[in-house]
């Protein structure tokens, strides 16, 4: 019998078992992105002995959840008399998204995300802000509740409106767009050119803070001598 296991799951078997570690996607797939460690054994592959150690618990992965490689392939090496098969079904994306290491050629968010953005509290003052976020670069504060999950957003647009004898909450964009560490950089640089959009906040699936990810992170300077 397989077991269908998450995230966590996955990194006690690393740490205790030394689980193998299995993706069974296309090579294509694999060279874009996979996690550290893994071997890369596509599902179409998987025949009578498979390049794996029996004696050792095996976690095999695809996509995402919707993706019905991993359990195919996790009931394919029970067929093949391995005892202790796991299937981590919600895939790479969940890991990817979740902002962890990962090995392969795509540039993702998680690579090129400023993990040290102006924060506050939701009761923290305006007036104790203003100046945090006129100082800092992105000229921004992402605003978090209690378990660092994002509430909004206060930028100038917040601030020339805003009561700065208010809180963070009172002033705040609750709905700021975010994106997760898993985005590839050259889509996400092309929606924010068309939105007029400079900065986004980075989030993991659960809504907690990883950081901001700006246009001016992923451009060189401009040389003064093209300038005016």
């Amino acid at each position: 019998m397989t077991h269908i296991i998450d995230r966590e799951a996955v990194h006690d078997l690393l740490a205790t078992r030394q689980a193998q570690l299995v993706e069974v996607l296309p090579e294509r797939e694999y060279q874009w992105a996979h996690l550290p460690g893994a071997v890369n054994l596509p599902l179409g592959r998987i025949g009578g002995s498979p390049p794996l150690e029996r004696g050792r618990p095996v976690i095999v992965y695809c996509h995402d959840w919707l993706c019905d490689l991993s359990p195919r392939a996790a009931h394919r090496l029970e067929r093949l008399g391995f005892g202790e098969v796991y299937d981590y079904g919600v895939g790479k994306m969940d890991w990817l998204s979740a902002d962890l290491p990962y090995d392969g050629h795509a540039a993702l968010v998680s690579r090129n995300v400023r993990r040290d953005p102006v924060t506050a509290g939701l009761d923290d003052p305006l007036g104790m802000l203003t100046g945090r976020i006129i100082a800092d670069p992105a000229g921004l504060a992402v605003v978090v509740d209690e378990d660092d999950v994002v509430q909004g957003v206060i930028g100038s647009r917040e601030l020339r409106g805003g009561d700065l004898d208010g809180t963070a909450e009172s002033v705040m964009r609750v709905g700021a767009t975010t994106v997760r560490p898993s985005e590839e950089i050259d889509p996400l640089v092309q929606r924010m050119d068309q939105a007029k959009v400079d900065h986004v906040v980075v989030t993991q699936a659960d809504g907690t803070l990883v950081g901001l990810f700006g246009l001016g992170d992923t451009r060189p300077p401009e040389n003064d001598s093209d300038q005016g």
